[in-house]
């Protein structure tokens, strides 16, 4: 009878000190993704290659239907040349700060370059570039447009139409605030974020997607009240083109 209760007392000591470690094992988890969050004002923009595809220009009403198709446009937008353009925004990052989005439930931006462009509204169909990361694992990319390629090596911007409500609301957010040809750093908290998996951007690749939604959605670590780090994702956007549906 002894022995069982010692054998007991000590797998209950087992079981306190696992239970111990898990919670510093969290804590430390926690407070580096906290830190990473924070340094994505310090870090370099990406390195965005020089030319970018864009949408057709904006037709004039009743010539819509004439317009060649998105994916068919060959046109090119070339960017300032990265010996100039990348430390500028590299300092600029370092230099400035986020501020909220007016109306955007939370989101946040820091201004990595101004665009000088048009500013899309509902209804406008726009195709942007982006690198997408998780706020959690210590900065994951888990996308980027760069990665989608065409038959030609192209990368394939993203195209959505704001106010469809196929994208996450702080993407919709953020490019209604810019001007094309802007570049911001943009934090979506998670009620902006990913509410279900139908949502886009998702990333095409089976594994990374499930490991997407599986760190976001991951219902033990929700129930810890770990909601706010795992569903915070960050965005740097590049508005290439809009064009205004008549």
């Amino acid at each position: 009878m002894a022995e069982t209760k010692i054998q007991q007392f000590r797998k209950n000591e087992k079981e306190v000190e696992n239970q111990s470690l898990i919670q510093k094992e969290r804590k430390k988890e926690k407070k580096n993704n906290i830190a990473t969050v924070r340094s994505w004002s310090s870090l370099p923009p990406p390195r965005w290659p020089a030319p970018c595809r864009r949408l057709p220009p904006k037709t004039k009403a009743g010539t819509l239907a004439t317009a060649p198709p998105l994916t068919a446009t060959r046109r090119h937008l070339l960017l300032a040349s990265a010996a100039s353009a990348f430390p500028t925004a590299a300092a600029s990052a370092a230099a400035g700060r986020f501020t909220e989005i007016p109306s955007s439930g939370g989101v946040k931006a820091l201004e990595l370059r101004e665009g000088s462009g048009e500013v899309p509204a509902d209804g406008y169909q726009v195709a942007i570039h982006y690198y997408g990361r998780l706020a959690a694992k210590q900065g994951w990319r888990f996308d980027s447009t760069y990665d989608h390629k065409d038959a030609t090596g192209d990368p394939i911007p993203f195209v959505f139409t704001i106010g469809s409500g196929k994208v996450i609301a702080g993407i919709e957010a953020a490019v209604k605030s810019m001007r094309v040809g802007g570049l911001p750093r943009v934090v979506i908290p998670p009620s902006q974020g990913y509410q279900n998996t139908s949502q886009e951007p998702v990333p095409p690749d089976f594994f990374d997607r499930q490991r997407l939604f599986t760190t976001i959605f991951n219902p033990t670590r929700l129930a810890n009240g770990e909601g706010s780090t795992l569903g915070t994702v960050i965005f740097d956007i590049e508005l290439i083109s809009i064009r205004q549906h008549t």
